[in-house]
């Protein structure tokens, strides 16, 4: 504390002094040749501004440390050169140096920086060390044990494959600490016992793919953890325990397929949070609830994500920033997916695959200020009536006069315009008046929700996704290709029919290859979409439940599948699905073969 106390003070004293005469007299001292000698200015670990001496010897292929350095130097930049190693012995002679930038040199040791005489701290006054681009493999233990002082330590796009687990003792101090982008694969839980004060974790770009539990517990001042592009599938409930003080969390590129909630929820002061670029295909109900002090939520390129649904992110009292941009595939977010975000001001939403924004999503938002929706094929029919105004009640919220609490700002109003209907397309939304705009829509299956064709092997569990929007809310159900041994939906054992529209297999066979069809209907008609699901069994391709024509003995067995093409009650054309086996007699469905049909 007694040497942070000096080096605080010492700080402070250079600033003001530099400050006093960096307006008035430039610094005149003997520069080292090809160097650049000046006042500059420079940021302190805590974000103190002032000027201060900088000698500049960036650039110069280097291959030693020029001399003589002047005695009052503050920053010294070797950026860039030759370097492999340091005489230490002249750096001791800077009482003064601070911030030391040894970045794209040809470090592959860091035990060049401690004197032969280890008994003495090289480097008393230095804060702030740059070793980043360098060769480093590995790091001993005590590695930077003759750099009391250091406060920031950056040693990103290095090759480290090991560190020691007291690699970091002797830097009681340290409060930033850059490792991202090496050859870490695990997490070691001992690297960060000797670290009581730091604030920032820069970890991303390293192939770990799991997190141990209570990995970070020694680090309770932490404040900053970033874990991008690390190759993470999911994490341990207990991965983030004891990060207390974290406010900002980066999961950016990486494999997760689900929210990881319970680990989310033993962070009680997180404020910002980043999830982009990974694998959800669902928010799903609860993922973000009670996050009470979530600031922001980045939820962004996503390729597979398809849908936000009911109350996934559920009071959420301190949110005023939701971004949910770049999912090609996404295309609906449910009605009621927004619970309790009482302070949202500004909504990001611009280029995904919405075709609206629901009225009693942005009627459940008091405090949105602004809207971004450009940039998606937008319907402008009656889910859209509230841009123009007017809001429709829901039977939740039928006692009762709720209304725009005012005007919601569109972001890029120009570029937000109408898909369909077709007598709209390429209008701007808000042109449209509220006479254009139909008071009932039909259901629309979105298009990019569920793809044409899926592979999948048998025994793996299979979810087909399929959401629809429209007024009246529609009701959805599926078409599936079912065998006599299974009995309709929904309460088979094989398949299960979730609230929202999932449709569910538990465990692929082969009878579960064929086309499924799901149906979105409300009283004014009915969408449709389809998709082919093929299985691969144990030494075999995917059977895509083609049709068979049941020849020869060995095919008596085999499903054959017909079409009916009707009309449905409101009179729009629908595919009716049957599946038929051989009976013992004739050879082809509607002789021999018995029908089951949905």
């Amino acid at each position: 504390m007694v040497l942070l106390l000096r080096q605080l003070i010492l700080c402070v004293w250079v600033c003001v002094s530099s400050a006093l005469v960096v307006h008035s007299l430039p610094w005149s001292v003997y520069c080292p040749a090809g160097c650049v000698c000046q006042i500059k200015p420079w940021f302190s670990p805590q974000s103190l501004s002032c000027e201060v001496p900088t000698v500049d010897c960036n650039n110069l292929f280097l291959t030693q440390l020029p001399s003589p350095l002047p005695l009052n130097t503050h920053t010294l930049c070797l950026q860039s050169n030759l370097l492999s190693a340091l005489e230490t012995p002249l750096l001791h002679t800077l009482p003064n140096l601070t911030e030391l930038d040894l970045s794209q040199n040809r470090f592959s040791s860091v035990m060049t920086l401690t004197l032969t005489e280890p008994q003495i701290p090289s480097l008393r006054s230095l804060l702030s060390l740059h070793m980043e681009e360098n060769q480093l493999r590995s790091l001993p233990p005590a590695s930077f044990s003759s750099l009391p002082a250091l406060q920031e330590l950056f040693l990103s796009h290095n090759q480290l494959a090991s560190l020691a687990p007291g690699a970091f003792s002797g830097l009681g101090s340290l409060l930033r600490l850059h490792l991202n982008n090496n050859h870490l694969t695990s997490i070691d839980p001992l690297w960060f016992t000797t670290l009581p004060c730091l604030q920032v974790l820069m970890l991303g770009g390293n192939p770990v793919e799991v997190l141990p539990e209570r990995g970070f517990q020694a680090l309770g001042s932490l404040r900053s953890l970033v874990l991008g592009g690390m190759g993470l599938k999911g994490l341990p409930e207990r991965a983030l325990e004891g990060l207390d003080s974290l406010e900002s969390l980066s999961f950016y590129d990486n494999l997760l397929t689900t929210v990881p909630t319970q680990a989310l929820r033993r962070l009680p002061g997180l404020k910002f949070l980043d999830l982009n670029k990974n694998r959800l295909s669902l928010v799903q109900t609860g993922d973000f609830r009670d996050l009470v002090h979530l600031t922001e939520l980045g939820l962004n390129n996503m390729e597979e994500l398809v849908a936000i649904e009911r109350a996934a992110m559920e009071n959420l009292p301190e949110l005023t920033k939701l971004e949910i941009t770049n999912n090609p595939r996404l295309s609906y977010i449910h009605p009621q997916a927004f619970f309790r975000l009482g302070r949202l001001e500004s909504l990001m939403l611009n280029s995904n695959a919405l075709t609206a924004l629901h009225q009693h999503t942005v009627l459940s938002l008091p405090s949105l200020r602004e809207v971004s929706l450009h940039s998606n094929p937008l319907r402008c029919d009656c889910l859209f009536r509230w841009v123009a105004g007017e809001h429709p009640h829901t039977d939740a919220d039928a006692h009762t006069d709720t209304q725009m609490p005012q005007a919601v700002r569109f972001i890029q109003p120009q570029a937000t315009l109408c898909s369909e209907p077709p007598e709209l397309r390429a209008r701007r939304v808000r042109e449209v008046s509220i006479t254009e705009m139909s008071a009932s829509c039909l259901p629309l299956i979105p298009p990019g929700i569920l793809p044409p064709y899926v592979g999948v092997r048998e025994g793996e569990r299979l979810a087909l996704h399929c959401r629809a929007l429209a007024e009246p809310q529609p009701t959805i159900y599926w078409v599936t290709p079912l065998t006599p041994s299974s009995p309709p939906l929904p309460s088979s054992s094989a398949y299960r029919l979730l609230p929202e529209g999932t449709l569910e297999i538990v465990m692929v066979t082969a009878r579960e290859a064929g086309l499924y069809t799901c149906v979105a209907e409300n009283t004014l008609g009915a969408d449709t979409h389809s998709v082919t699901v093929g299985v691969q069994g144990p030494g075999r391709g995917l059977r895509e439940g083609r049709s068979h024509e049941g020849k020869g003995q060995d095919s008596k067995h085999e499903e054959q599948h017909t079409y009916e093409e009707s009309l449905d009650r409101y009179g729009y054309c629908s595919w009716r699905w049957c599946s038929c086996r051989w009976a013992e007699s004739g050879d082809a469905c509607g002789s021999g073969w018995d029908y089951w049909c949905l």
